[in-house]
């Protein structure tokens, strides 16, 4: 495998890419207002253009990381990211509601890919033994996203129009291009892995009900997400410039969280899963609690963004640990089921929203969101003791430099 004349370099150029598609992915949470103003339609609808970017991801990851596992990675990676420009420069464009909402799919098309790839790349570039810690470090695209490219992205359109956020979005995407061209190595497919390979993983029972944890259990963190600007100005009482501070305040937090998860995805893959389900579900019902006063709102949200990394990074290793030779899937696979959720969350918090149930209601969906998904966490973990005492001998059943560590 040929080594990167600037690994740092090359780190960055995955980390920039993350940046772009976290801001993409959640500026339209922050700018939902202006967006529903633009297109003339309720905040509720505009929340199905959140929806429709989740869906493409759903339908993208799976589908082009199976399709794309025999190509070169570096290849793969420069036609995602040209691809992702191309449909945020679509959303900016779009004249009407609908068009905006198919813009917002294809947008989403390559998001699940480039995540999985990206993921598999620095695994490849890292020592042996650190794995965790480097998809945690290709993973700090989105905290940074949510500390300077949201925040910042929801100001600029909130000054200068909500398309301009998505045009942003646009020229990072092809910064992205230019740096992975420049820096990442040539690394080769893997010609063996046909996509029926890749798609015999989603046979096995705990590739299936880990996607399933991540796409019903983090859907609950998205239905209080959603919809944070209005819940910011409706519910805490502050004004439309106090809403970039909520979504810094969640992205310096994911950053926290970060760098925790890959050290405890070193430690132990589903026990971080655990801590992480089990505490999204705790602080949704806080913050439904705490979201009228602004200062234990944000103490609440900085808690909510660092278990909700803790719970990603580590979802993202559990697949690679149980997917077998079927890497490429399962690193795309994770963002497919969390993408899932964000079209769940987003959906059912803005039914409750519609039904006149207020703007805290969507945390109380979350909390049964993250209860469902702890259940079906139990079901796997029952499940793997069960395997382990049927095949004591068996320690492994991921490639050598993914962390095994097993509650």
């Amino acid at each position: 495998m040929p080594a990167p004349r600037h690994p740092a370099l090359a780190t960055a150029a995955l980390i920039l890419g993350g940046i772009a598609i976290g801001t993409t992915e959640f500026v339209t949470m922050g700018l939902l207002p202006q967006i529903a103003d633009g297109v003339t339609v309720s905040i509720p609808e505009a929340g199905h253009t959140i929806s429709a970017y989740a869906a493409g991801v759903v339908v993208g990851a799976p589908l082009i990381a199976a399709l794309g596992a025999t190509l070169p990675r570096k290849g793969l990676l420069l036609g995602l990211m040209v691809a992702f420009a191309a449909g945020n420069a679509l959303s900016a464009l779009a004249p009407s509601y609908e068009l905006l909402v198919g813009a917002r799919f294809l947008a989403g098309l390559p998001h699940g890919a480039f995540f999985g790839v990206a993921a598999l790349v620095a695994v490849d570039l890292a020592p042996r033994g650190r794995a965790g810690r480097a998809v945690g470090t290709v993973m700090l695209g989105i905290p940074i996203a949510n500390v300077l490219g949201v925040p910042g992205a929801t100001w600029l359109g909130q000054h200068a129009g909500w398309r301009s956020a998505y045009w942003l979005v646009a020229v990072l995407g092809l910064a992205t291009v230019a740096l992975v061209a420049a820096q990442v190595p040539q690394l080769p497919g893997d010609r063996s892995r046909t996509m029926r390979a890749e798609l015999a993983a989603l046979k096995n029972v705990q590739v299936l009900l880990t996607l399933a944890v991540g796409a019903i259990g983090f859907g609950g963190m998205f239905a209080m997400y959603s919809y944070i600007a209005p819940t910011v100005t409706e519910v805490t009482g502050l004004s439309e410039s106090a809403v970039p501070v909520f979504l810094l305040v969640f992205g310096a937090s994911g950053l926290v969280g970060n760098v925790l998860a890959g050290r405890l995805g070193d430690w132990s893959v589903l026990r971080s899963i655990v801590i992480g389900m089990v505490g999204i579900g705790v602080s949704l019902a806080l913050f439904a609690v705490a979201a009228p006063y602004a200062i234990p709102a944000l103490v609440v949200l900085a808690m909510t963004s660092i278990l909700a990394s803790v719970l990603v990074i580590n979802l993202q290793l559990r697949l690679m640990q149980v997917a077998g030779a079927a890497q490429t899937l399962a690193a795309a696979g994770n963002h497919a089921a969390l993408n899932l959720a964000n079209a769940l969350g987003a959906f059912l918090g803005g039914a409750v929203i519609a039904g006149g149930y207020g703007y805290t209601a969507p945390s109380w969906v979350g909390v049964g969101l993250a209860v469902l998904g702890l259940a079906v966490l139990g079901a796997s973990v029952l499940l793997h003791r069960r395997d382990r005492r049927a095949r004591p001998g068996v320690t492994r059943t991921a490639p050598a430099d993914v962390p095994t560590g097993v509650a």
